[in-house]
C-alpha cells in the first residue's frame, strides 16, 4: 500500500481550512484517511495558529515511506520537521 501525506480541504466556501492527513494514494482528496497528523489554516488571523503538525507522527510516516505532496513538503519544512528527518 502506497501512502501519501496530503491536505484534506474543509471549512466553508471561500474560507478554506485544511487537515494534514496520511492517506492511501488511491483514495479521493476528501475521502477516507489513515490518520490526521495536523492542520493548516491559510487565512488565520495574526494571533491564531495557522499551522500545527504532530512532529512525532509525521516523522514516523515519513520514515515508513509516505510521500508528502509538494504543499505538505513546504509546510513540513516551515514547521521544522524535515530538518529533524535529515539528522
Amino acid at each position: 500500500m502506497a501512502t501519501k501525506i496530503r491536505l484534506r480541504r474543509m471549512g466553508a466556501k471561500k474560507a478554506p481550512f485544511y487537515r494534514v492527513v496520511v492517506a492511501d494514494t488511491r483514495s479521493p482528496r476528501d475521502g477516507k484517511s489513515i490518520e490526521e497528523i495536523g492542520y493548516y489554516n491559510p487565512i488565520a488571523k495574526k494571533d491564531d495558529i495557522s499551522l500545527k503538525i504532530n512532529e512525532e507522527r509525521a516523522l514516523y510516516w515519513l520514515s515508513t515511506g509516505a510521500q508528502p505532496s509538494e504543499t505538505v513538503k513546504a509546510l513540513l519544512r516551515k514547521a521544522g520537521v524535515l530538518e529533524k528527518l535529515n539528522n
